[in-house]
């Protein structure tokens, strides 16, 4: 099994503020469906009920320290490791938050997609550092602003060496 962690990040490493994305950048939205439609993807618990609901055509995966949380359209674990477990037979899962999920996963992933905005938001929420000495850049998609991206941003491609 391939894990991979996807995350749109500012210049600053900023990833949300109060919960939210801090920006609008519908061509993320629309590569992170493409990339992780179905898959399983594994988050915390703010990080699913920030979304309000299950993501549709996946398997969704709450990691959660609180011992009777249920979610009807979730599963729900207790670390990283026993919901990677539970997709031991998947050929890739993706990680998609918040920041303390990702600091646990980066030293057990493989794959990074990380949608890179050159632009800074005000955020208080931040990707973990990442030593790219462990990482080779394997694609790189360049892109300026348009109509409705406002936003120069890279969807960039990372393997671990």
């Amino acid at each position: 099994m391939n894990s991979s962690i996807i995350v749109a990040a500012d210049s600053n490493r900023g990833i949300g503020r109060n919960n939210e994305l801090p920006w609008y950048l519908p061509a993320d939205l629309k590569y992170f469906k493409a990339v992780t439609t179905g898959h399983t993807v594994i988050m915390g618990r703010k990080t699913f009920e920030s979304m309000g609901k299950a993501l549709p055509n996946r398997r969704n995966i709450v990691i959660s320290r609180q011992e009777d949380l249920h979610f009807k359209d979730a599963a729900v674990t207790h670390s990283l490791e026993s919901a990677l477990s539970l997709c031991n037979r998947e050929d890739e899962v993706f990680i998609i938050g918040g920041a303390e999920v990702f600091r646990q996963a980066l030293p057990v992933v493989n794959t990074l997609y990380i949608t890179e905005i050159h632009h800074s938001f005000e955020a208080d929420t931040f990707l973990p550092e990442i030593n790219y000495d462990e990482w080779k850049e394997t694609k790189r998609d360049d892109r300026l602003p348009d109509e409705k991206n406002q936003y120069p941003y890279s969807f960039v491609i990372y393997e671990k060496y």
